[in-house]
């Protein structure tokens, strides 16, 4: 479902679904983490996650035409449940993570898509070609309580976290770099990635413990650490 490739200290995951707008469903979730795991025990120093997808889709949130498709509407209800159960591990784990992350969002991020995109250090997005999105208000559905934590601490300004989340305003790439949601626009789904990896080459010259850095990480989130029930630990590698 995802696929992993390792370019010097960087690691390029590129997400892949049953279908092209890489809709999350059990495999798909299944495949985030047990690569997510894989990173995890093979970390070394100075190493870099570097995320991204192919056409018109970063992701477009859950699959819930899997959900729907169950046999009655309570098990339809079920499905979704555990589709948001299920993706609270992803998102420990990227906030966990013992390196730098990179989102290079090529397309549309909706839903569980922008959370996936936004539990990332860094995101870089293509111009003119998808928008981010938190349809919940549009839908009828609530908001899980790990995604309003990952909103609330990374949407930093009050305005712009409730046009996001309580107006449901889908944001374009340039407009996104100006809420302060993405750090840069390019021009291409190329032009991203090539700029996502000379950041990711970048940040991989500093040859940063990775423990220390998630353990940083985590600091700086709180609420976030709080929800997922993560941990902060004080770490003194080095005097």
């Amino acid at each position: 479902m995802c696929s992993l490739e390792k370019r010097g200290k960087v690691w390029v995951l590129t997400l892949g679904g049953d279908d092209q707008q890489h809709r999350l469903n059990p495999p798909f979730i299944d495949s985030l983490l047990s690569t997510l795991s894989r990173l995890t025990s093979q970390a070394n120093p100075g190493s870099v996650l570097l995320t991204t997808a192919h056409g018109r889709f970063f992701s477009n949130g859950f699959d819930l035409r899997w959900a729907r498709a169950a046999s009655s509407s309570s098990a339809s209800v079920d499905r979704l449940h555990s589709l948001v159960q299920s993706l609270r591990p992803v998102v420990a784990a990227l906030i966990s993570l013992p390196m730098p992350t990179i989102a290079a969002v090529n397309g549309h991020a909706s839903a569980a898509g922008f959370l996936l995109a936004a539990s990332h250090d860094y995101l870089l997005m293509r111009n003119g070609r998808g928008v981010l999105y938190m349809p919940e208000v549009d839908l009828g559905l609530p908001l899980p309580d790990y995604f309003a934590a990952v909103m609330r601490s990374k949407l930093r300004s009050a305005a712009v976290l409730r046009d996001v989340v309580l107006l449901g305003k889908k944001v374009q790439a340039a407009e996104a770099v100006n809420m302060g949601i993405v750090d840069s626009a390019h021009d291409s789904e190329e032009s991203t990635l090539e700029a996502a990896m000379r950041l990711g080459e970048q940040l991989a010259q500093r040859n940063w413990a990775g423990e220390v850095y998630a353990d940083i990480r985590k600091s700086l989130y709180p609420d976030i650490c709080k929800v997922l029930g993560l941990t902060h630990n004080t770490i003194i590698s080095r005097i």
